[in-house]
């Protein structure tokens, strides 16, 4: 799954935010990387509960202190992470989503996204139509500003409105 959790934290991120200066390119980066390193595992691990996503975002504001460009970009990626488990419904895998507080155990299932099937078709096309409504949105057929996207990843200040 790559469109559903790209084209939904983008949607998300923009509509509670509304921050053109806001890096949507680590955004994207932590709502897929959950599945990628999980995945290397074979199964949900600690990216797929709510103690990794928080010691990652801990290991930001630490690791940035003094650092703000970093930072910002960082803590997109640290919301990419939250956002994921919302959209991949890690909740429902309680002794992952809120591991290690009921044992250090993570079980042996299957990442959410793979055991949902075909369920993840209209999802990825959910996604794609996300990521088209941003494409228009944000105006980047603009070669310049996507190009200053692509670079940035800011949006410029004229969406602000």
């Amino acid at each position: 799954m790559l469109f559903w959790f790209a084209g939904a934290a983008v949607v998300t991120a923009w509509v509670v935010l509304h921050d053109p200066a806001f890096d949507l390119r680590f955004l994207v980066a932590g709502a897929l990387v959950a599945d990628v390193v999980d995945g290397l595992t074979g199964g949900p691990a600690v990216l797929h509960s709510v103690a990794g996503c928080a010691v990652v975002l801990g290991g930001v504001m630490l690791a940035t202190r003094g650092h703000r460009q970093a930072r910002r970009g960082l803590l997109a990626g640290s919301f990419g992470l939250f956002l994921h488990l919302v959209f991949d419904g890690a909740w429902r895998d309680t002794q992952v989503f809120w591991w290690p507080a009921f044992g250090l155990d993570l079980g042996d299932g299957q990442l959410p996204s793979i055991a949902r099937g075909w369920w993840n078709l209209p999802l990825e096309l959910a996604g794609l139509a996300g990521l088209a409504w941003a494409w228009r949105r944000f105006g980047l057929r603009d070669p310049e500003r996507r190009r200053r996207f692509l670079r940035t990843g800011h949006l410029g200040r004229d969406l602000a409105t």
